[in-house]
């Protein structure tokens, strides 16, 4: 239990509070470790902070305008093209968010994961997080403690051990032991806790007076330190990352992967985060300008090297234009892995009137097909896999699974 007595209250009296600490009382539950009784650890205490005012310094402040611009101006670019790159797009910042947390896996095996292969564990996890993704732009307007839930449900709608969709009821912490918070690098705040500060983060989060790289930097590394779930924590606070760049209209259109931005300096992410809980805002709202202008970059490569392998489709084809196999090159651009069902709902089409049109791609050496075990056949185009591949690798991704 907590020992509200114990507790420090968060300095107030500086230009962005710390964390405050507290004592607790924790019970091993696993033998040989209950013989020794309750043990006193410290747990974090985050401040409220919805009425707080955020304040940087002038550099980062200029830099953090910058990057918001640059974001607003890829996402314009790409307006009119949102059916061709918002999903390559959305699917890059789950992939890189999941790097992060050490999950890789190549973009094969994630497109494959997507329409029921089963080959791969982290694939698996990948897909689910561009789900939890797409449900944060979808809530990005309604943000609330229920969104949040529902970003979670998708998140980890298979792993039913970390309660999918609802706030931890236990301890969490980050250290080397997983079997004590006694003595970790950081516990997050005791779960009774949770609630109120979910709402708390929310109420800052929909502020639209301070500036917006700003406030999504502040409300991810709040939601950092919250801890609220039991697992997939950072994944769901760089989809809320993703959502509040949507609410504050700065990207309209696409899910620009600055995940992707963040995995060239994973480690000063982190210590981006701790220097917040320390009081510090101006580290997080650097990193995240930094990783926004990185994606950016990272992001207008993978859209002009998308756009060349299309273009010359268009000289390897050669059936008649009347051909549904036409139709379906902008759906290969899009979904590098394609299965009948998803070619025949992407055309309109009944599912036995889309195997010639995919043949006469195999036939162009557009596509290769695969038969996938207990699935039928899937059907692949390697260049849009490697092209987006490359951009992982340029993201900083170390060695993918397959």
């Amino acid at each position: 239990m907590s020992n509200e007595d114990a507790a420090t209250a968060p300095p107030q009296d500086g230009p962005w509070p710390a964390i405050g600490s507290e004592e607790l009382s924790w019970t091993p539950s696993v033998s040989p470790l209950t013989s020794l009784g309750p043990r006193l650890y410290t747990a974090a205490v985050p401040p409220f902070i919805a009425s707080l005012d955020p304040r940087c310094d002038r550099d980062t402040t200029a830099l953090a305008d910058e990057a918001a611009g640059e974001l607003a101006r890829f996402d314009g670019e790409l307006g009119h093209r949102v059916s061709a790159f918002a999903p390559v797009l959305l699917r890059s910042e789950s992939v890189s968010s999941s790097q992060i947390e050490n999950l890789t896996a190549s973009a094969r095996a994630i497109f494959s994961a997507e329409l029921g292969a089963r080959g791969s564990r982290n694939a698996l996890e990948i897909a689910a997080n561009t789900r939890a993704m797409a449900t944060a732009l979808e809530v990005a307007d309604d943000l609330s403690a229920e969104s949040i839930l529902a970003m979670h449900a998708a998140l980890l709608h298979d792993q039913p051990r970390h309660t999918p969709g609802r706030f931890r009821t236990e301890a969490v912490w980050i250290g080397t032991r997983s079997d004590s918070p006694v003595g970790a690098e950081f516990v997050a705040p005791a779960f009774a806790r949770v609630p109120d500060l979910v709402d708390d983060v929310v109420r800052f989060a929909r502020r639209t007076d301070i500036a917006a790289l700003t406030a999504v930097a502040v409300a991810h590394a709040q939601f950092e330190t919250i801890h609220p779930f039991t697992d997939g924590n950072g994944r769901m606070g760089r989809a809320l990352a993703q959502a509040l760049l949507r609410f504050r209209g700065t990207t309209r259109n696409v899910a620009i992967p600055v995940s992707a931005g963040l995995l060239a300096d994973v480690d000063g992410y982190h210590r981006a985060l701790m220097a917040y809980r320390a009081g510090e805002v101006s580290p997080i709202v650097h990193a995240f300008a930094m990783a926004s202008l990185r994606a950016v970059e990272n992001a207008r490569r993978l859209v002009a090297d998308i756009d060349a392998i299309r273009t010359a489709w268009n000289d390897r084809l050669t059936v008649r234009r009347s051909s549904n196999a036409w139709r379906l090159l902008d759906v290969i651009a899009t979904r590098p892995v394609i299965d009948a069902a998803t070619a025949a709902r992407e055309l309109g089409s009944l599912q036995p009137n889309v195997y010639p049109p995919l043949q006469a791609l195999v036939d162009s050496g557009i596509l290769k097909s695969k038969a996938e075990h207990g699935l039928g056949p899937f059907w692949r185009n390697d260049e849009i896999l490697d092209a987006i591949d490359r951009f992982a690798d340029r993201a900083g991704l170390r060695q993918r699974a397959t």
